[in-house]
């Protein structure tokens, strides 16, 4: 029997934003920032979907607030695990526990939960070592783009927005054991 994803895992700089179109205030926080193309559409499509959502940001406090009103998509977050906030950056597990914790997943589901990031330092090895599904969106090449560790290759990669909506909806049909098989890349 197939089960649904649980929830999925947002990093926000380059992942749903542009960091190179970021404006911050003398203590770095982004007051605003463009939305990478396709992002907000496809945000508001898989909340319409019905999959939970959560934003696990390496950010100031304010910035993921800030940008998300600005693109309409706050709302569309259940919660925000903002590293300032929680006290622990990514790959740290706590920050990533602060996001699981707060949607009430439990331990044995952590398998259907769907972490995307631009890091693979980061949010891939984040996600990696706590058995989240890891999803690199290789939008930009502002980062290292290949894997130097096992633990920095992600389960899948992806170029666009659509590229993730159609491997979201793959995901959330597909058997997940067939999935942990190996990495897919489109």
């Amino acid at each position: 029997m197939t089960r649904p994803l649980e929830a999925i895992f947002f990093d926000l700089g380059d992942t749903l934003i542009d960091e190179g179109s970021e404006v911050k205030d003398s203590e770095g926080t982004t007051l605003h920032a463009d939305v990478i193309p396709g992002m907000a559409a496809a945000v508001h499509h898989l909340k319409e979907r019905g999959h939970r959502l959560a934003l696990v940001a390496d950010s100031r406090p304010d910035t993921p607030p800030n940008v998300l009103r600005q693109h309409g998509l706050f709302g569309l977050f259940e919660t925000l695990a903002i590293s300032e906030v929680v006290g622990a950056s990514k790959p740290d597990p706590l920050i990533f526990q602060a996001a699981l914790d707060a949607l009430g997943i439990s331990t044995q589901d952590y398998g259907r939960v769907v972490m995307v990031g631009n890091n693979l330092e980061r949010d891939v090895v984040g996600a990696n070592r706590l058995g989240l599904i890891s999803v690199f969106l290789h939008w930009t090449e502002r980062r290292r783009t290949q894997p130097l560790t096992t633990e920095e290759h992600p389960r899948h990669t992806v170029h666009t927005a659509s590229e993730l909506v159609a491997l979201i909806e793959r995901l959330g049909t597909s058997n997940p054991d067939v999935r942990r098989l190996g990495d897919e890349s489109f």
